[in-house]
């Protein structure tokens, strides 16, 4: 499409400024699809924690501030144009649930500092990952990547069942006043998801949780003295909650790092194929993986949670068509606008967890479904059906049987006994080696 150079960018090119008053309602589009999905990692894991309330909001302040700088390396790459970190292409980054069973485990067990270490491990490998992406990718076809997903989808399920119940540190945990609002809140959402138009089914979520939170305050289940205790800007504390580097921890955060860095490819495709008619190039790629990896580093040290692409936001692009690269990074400003003002993470953060059970059981649900459809992309014969079957069974078996391994060292029981995904993507990525493929 060629450009207007006389006037204001079309919405629909990559580079350009477009007109404020289009770029701003697309780009609270953007903010309302991810906003929810990007913060609840980072409740969860306070949650595990037990983190005070200062703490609580900081971390949640860091995930929004994160989100937003790896939204902007995406977009607007730097380095030399041979090595550019970033893909120049019209991506949302935020915190992964592709994280939070891993990240639960090693929270409960050694502390968010264990997890922002294994973070800067796992940043470098998406970096090296980023540097022989063309060589690495063949070990991670969509059979191998669709059974992480859909496992890490299936992990989800019981900390969605336990926050619907009001939350296992709750004393009204399993209470029927905790049930009725999960159930209200997931109600609103799924009729929403599949009767809805336009905003409503894209802010299904948020509209699910503004309903199940308005009960909740009727109900007297809500206490906004966070909200007054906290400041009204305050800026990132590098180091605030420390480094560790627990090598079982490294491990597990590792092993993630390198299958979404694959992962990856899939949005970066999905966006490009879907809203620029082509396919990504390997400069793109490669500028995403890399980015993807030093922007972790930087969150970790600024307290931020691991990030990702954000599928839902490829959805929202390749729906819309609207790629011009300063609408994404408007989201991606009043992402960072909205981390530096403690009271608004304060108020994210007095959200019940029955409400949040309510409205996330079906985000984590997508997340199983999403797996399937990728392993389904591949013949579903004798030998990949084993493959998917085999890492699925071991990987939720032995973490849901974790008591198996006590005669084991530590180590062991933190990288395979906490969390399933570590376990399902060794299995997979072993049997997709070993198993020939010409039997059926």
């Amino acid at each position: 499409m060629e450009k207007n150079k006389n006037g204001p960018a079309s919405l629909f090119e990559l580079d350009g400024i477009p007109k404020l008053s289009l770029a701003l309602p697309l780009a609270l589009q953007h903010i309302v699809a991810m906003i929810v999905g990007c913060v609840t990692p980072a409740i969860i894991v306070a949650n595990v924690c037990q983190m005070a309330e200062p703490d609580r909001v900081l971390l949640v302040q860091s995930a929004l501030i994160v989100a937003a700088l790896s939204t902007l390396l995406q977009l607007f790459p730097i380095g030399p144009a041979g090595f550019r970190l970033g893909s120049r292409l019209p991506v949302i980054m935020g915190i992964s649930f592709a994280y939070v069973p891993s990240m639960q485990a090693i929270a409960a067990q050694s502390g968010v500092s264990a997890i922002l270490g294994a973070q800067i491990i796992g940043g470098v490998i998406a970096f090296t990952v980023g540097l022989f992406v063309k060589k690495i990718r063949r070990f991670f076809p969509p059979l191998i990547t669709g059974t992480v997903v859909f496992t890490i989808g299936l992990s989800l399920y019981p900390t969605a069942i336990n926050y619907m119940a009001g939350g296992t540190s709750s004393e009204t945990y399993g209470h029927w006043e905790n049930w009725l609002i999960a159930f209200l809140t997931l109600g609103v959402v799924t009729a929403l998801n599949h009767f809805g138009k336009g905003i409503f089914k894209l802010a299904s979520i948020l509209i699910g949780i503004i309903v199940g939170y308005g009960i909740a305050f009727f109900a007297g289940m809500i206490d906004l003295a966070s909200i007054s205790n906290a400041a009204l800007v305050q800026f990132p504390q590098p180091l605030h909650f420390g480094i560790a580097f627990e090598p079982a921890a490294c491990v597990a955060i590792g092993l993630l790092f390198a299958i979404n860095s694959i992962q990856a490819i899939g949005d970066f495709t999905a966006t490009t194929s879907g809203s620029i008619g082509r396919e990504p190039s390997g400069e793109e790629l490669r500028g995403g993986i890399t980015g993807y990896g030093v922007a972790n580093i930087i969150g970790a040290l600024l307290g931020g949670l691991p990030t990702a692409t954000f599928s839902q936001n490829v959805g929202i692009v390749t729906t819309t068509k609207v790629v011009n690269r300063c609408v994404l990074g408007l989201t991606a400003v009043i992402l960072l606008a909205a981390g530096l003002l403690p009271k608004f993470s304060a108020l994210l953060t007095t959200i019940p967890q029955c409400v949040l059970g309510g409205a996330t059981v079906s985000v984590f649900a997508s997340i199983a479904m999403t797996g399937i459809k990728l392993v389904t992309t591949e013949e579903m014969n004798y030998r990949n059906t084993s493959i998917v079957g085999l890492a699925a069974a071991l990987g939720m078996g032995i973490s849901q049987a974790s008591a198996a391994l006590s005669t084991f060292p530590g180590w062991v029981t933190t990288i395979f006994g906490k969390s399933p995904v570590v376990v399902a993507t060794i299995v997979a990525i072993l049997l997709n080696v070993v198993l020939p493929k010409n039997k059926g």
